[in-house]
């Protein structure tokens, strides 16, 4: 009977290296790019810098990814609140009336298509400012009302998924010797959950900061976002300040995973290293 050797085979090395090259060949390409000094991104005419110079100098474009930056940390930050509520309602209240529709509700921008949000949420403030004369127009505001609506559903799913996993009994151990339910949540549940509400965050901030769809039914001329800017000069011919953005929000996200698998790394060697001190 054969043992498993424990190697990888070569077919497996190969499409392995396939799946890296599909996935970082572009975005290697784009980073070459971005210092190209010639103003058509498929002809490479020199290395240049100068690209980054005129992005920070485009009063739009940066204004765009301030907007962009706003929204994505608000929207995240209201998403994980209310997603982690809907998910202690999920996930530690019994059975009550409408809980299957109240499940539904919320996780229901998970399999709408982005387009019926939009249009349903576009219809649902003209409707309003028709009824109540609010919104009185479509901003800022409302694109975080919106974000918020399909980012809360992320947040509860990874939220609820958790809670499910935790032990009750800690919660109950921390009742009988006289802890209220806000202080258990807050010393017991809450440090449990926390890496979950972060990976919320992280996800319902990207989530927002991508956004183009929803953003472009339910936005107004004050307020742009950095898709829409993009998506606005690629269909008017791509620009190489396009690249040069690119490249430095793949090195903001390179330098986040290097300083996070640093950490985990610290805290591994320091957990070993306690281990072998205690035995």
């Amino acid at each position: 009977m054969a043992q498993y050797s424990g190697g990888v085979s070569l077919f497996n090395k190969v499409l392995l290296g396939l799946g890296f090259f599909f996935l970082y060949a572009p975005m290697l390409v784009l980073i070459v790019y971005s210092f190209n000094s010639s103003s058509r991104v498929n002809i490479w005419a020199g290395f240049s810098a100068k690209w980054y110079g005129e992005l920070f100098r485009d009063e739009a474009m940066m204004s765009a990814l301030g907007v962009s930056l706003k929204l994505a940390f608000a929207s995240a930050s209201t998403a994980v609140v209310l997603g982690t509520l809907a998910a202690i309602v999920l996930a530690r209240v019994g059975r009550f009336p409408g809980r299957m529709l109240f499940g539904g509700m919320v996780t229901a921008p998970l399999v709408m298509p982005e387009v019926i949000t939009g249009l349903s949420l576009l219809l649902l403030f003209v409707g309003m400012a028709n009824a109540v004369g609010w919104p009185a127009e479509r901003g800022f505001l409302t694109i975080w009302i919106a974000h918020v609506t399909f980012c809360m559903a992320f947040v509860t799913v990874v939220v609820s998924s958790r809670l499910g996993e935790m032990d009750q009994s800690l919660e109950e151990a921390a009742m009988d010797l006289g802890a209220n339910r806000f202080k258990t949540f807050c010393l017991i549940t809450l440090p449990i959950i926390a890496p979950a509400l972060v990976s919320g965050w992280l996800l319902a901030f990207t989530l927002s900061l991508d956004d183009l769809v929803i953003a472009s039914f339910v936005s107004g001329p004050s307020s742009t976002t950095l898709p829409m800017i993009v998506f606005s000069s690629v269909r008017m011919g791509l620009s190489p300040k396009i690249n040069a953005l690119a490249t430095l929000m793949i090195a903001v996200v390179f330098i986040g995973a290097l300083i996070s698998y640093w950490l985990l790394l610290r805290d591994e060697k320091q957990r070993l290293a306690a281990s072998q001190s205690s035995s």
